[in-house]
């Protein structure tokens, strides 16, 4: 039996997979939506029409959050750029039965994303938050 050993330069890491990706991003996302003061009441609330990463309170705002995180700025573009027409349809709907649910007192809405890139490693490089993206 012969066993192999990778040369130098081999990045061992173990390449990380989207749902690692995705609770990264979260947890990345509600560390900095805390910092800057918001109230997160909901994580991956969901429902049939689909799910909502974060719903948070904000200056009497209900801001639904739509989290995105990539490794690297490859082929596929940046995390925001993924968020979609379809992706944006499905969030606010999901929304929308989130709010016929809920029992609290009328507040107004707002759609945000929070970009998150990470390293091939899975450390946070940046996160962006992008109010009113929607």
């Amino acid at each position: 039996m012969v066993s192999h050993s990778p040369g130098p330069g081999h990045n061992s890491t173990p390449k990380l997979t989207r749902q690692q990706k995705g609770k990264l991003g979260e947890e990345a996302a509600c560390r900095w939506l805390r910092e800057q003061d918001y109230q997160i009441i909901e994580q991956n609330w969901r429902c049939r029409r689909g799910e909502i990463d974060i719903i948070a309170l904000h200056d009497d705002l209900l801001i639904f959050v739509e989290v995105r995180s990539r490794s690297g700025a490859g082929k596929y573009g940046t995390p925001q750029e993924s968020v979609d027409l379809r992706k944006m349809q499905q969030v606010r709907s999901t929304a929308a039965v989130y709010l016929q649910q809920s029992r609290g007192k009328e507040l107004q809405i707002r759609f945000d994303v929070v970009a998150v890139m990470l390293d091939p490693a899975g450390q946070i490089v940046t996160v962006e938050h992008i109010e009113n993206a929607f």
